[in-house]
């Protein structure tokens, strides 16, 4: 009898190990592990950003008096641009923030007083780095009045300002509930000498301004406010009044006679490459390590 063949003996069957499964999560922890170890390189990188956007292109500051109502109320915030002023001159009816430091405006005009301790000044830093807190003793925001060369007086009939014979009509000025008369409005005529801007607050009669403690120097000057961000209910781009466009330059003004061109409208956006130009060109100025304004 011949042998019966025996079937032949089934394959075994292949089960999928767990290990797969564990092996991609552990992928999945280690790419975890990994996002933990490069978040501080990460906060690093952008702390780092901030503090160059913050010392060369544009900076928030915080508005803790009434001396610009009802341009800027207390509490608004503004941006400040600090490039514009490495490419033009200071146009009249800018709005622009400046350190008081060889001025007499840290004498005459102090709203907020120097931080007492080291923990205050601590948090003055951080809050002025943000824009968000009580500003920095030494930095003022005023309009622009009057730039090098220029004669400012008041008053004509109806008690506005005069800037080289022009009469400025400024619909910004705000008296408060008192409104002066002409009379009271009054101070000597000023020749701003050159390189100095004659500066004035919107609240005529809540500012401490170039009226009582004369002209500031330019190179004191910081950057220009050119929007306000804060609150929301109150965005705006500060423009120039048109008033100052049909100021006459004063007859020394770049050889222009008395009816000479007032403002050259140009305007300089927040170019944050363009100012990749001050690590290698024209002098950058000392910047404090706060800066909001007042």
């Amino acid at each position: 009898m011949q042998p019966t063949a025996q079937p032949a003996a089934p394959a075994p069957r292949r089960f999928l190990s767990r290990g797969g499964g564990d092996a991609k999560k552990g992928k999945g922890q280690k790419k975890h592990l990994s996002f933990w170890k490069e978040l501080p390189i990460l906060i690093l990188i952008a702390f780092v950003l901030a503090l160059l956007i913050k010392a060369f292109f544009v900076q928030a500051f915080y508005i803790p008096s009434g001396s610009m109502e009802q341009t800027l109320l207390i509490g608004d915030r503004v941006l400040v641009n600090k490039i514009v002023y490495d490419f033009r001159d200071v146009h009249r009816g800018e709005i622009v923030v400046f350190n008081g430091d060889g001025t007499n405006f840290q004498q005459a005009e102090v709203s907020v007083p120097p931080p007492s301790n080291f923990f205050e000044r601590i948090l003055r830093d951080i809050q002025g780095f943000l824009g968000l807190g009580a500003p920095n003793e030494k930095d003022f925001i005023k309009r622009v009045i009057g730039v090098g060369g220029d004669t400012v007086s008041c008053c004509d009939d109806a008690g506005r300002v005069i800037v080289n014979g022009k009469a400025l009509d400024e619909p910004y000025v705000y008296y408060g509930d008192q409104v002066p008369t002409p009379k009271q409005r009054e101070f000597a005529p000023v020749q701003v000498p050159k390189g100095y801007l004659f500066v004035m607050g919107d609240h005529r009669n809540s500012s401490t301004d170039s009226r009582m403690v004369g002209p500031i120097p330019e190179d004191n000057v910081i950057g220009r406010a050119q929007i306000r961000i804060w609150p929301v209910s109150r965005l705006a781009w500060l423009r120039v009044p048109p008033t100052f466009d049909t100021v006459p330059n004063p007859p020394s003004a770049l050889g222009e006679g008395p009816d000479g061109p007032g403002n050259v409208v140009t305007t300089t956006p927040f170019a944050v490459p363009a100012g990749l130009l001050l690590l290698f060109g024209r002098r950058a100025r000392p910047l404090p390590l706060r800066r909001p304004g007042r």
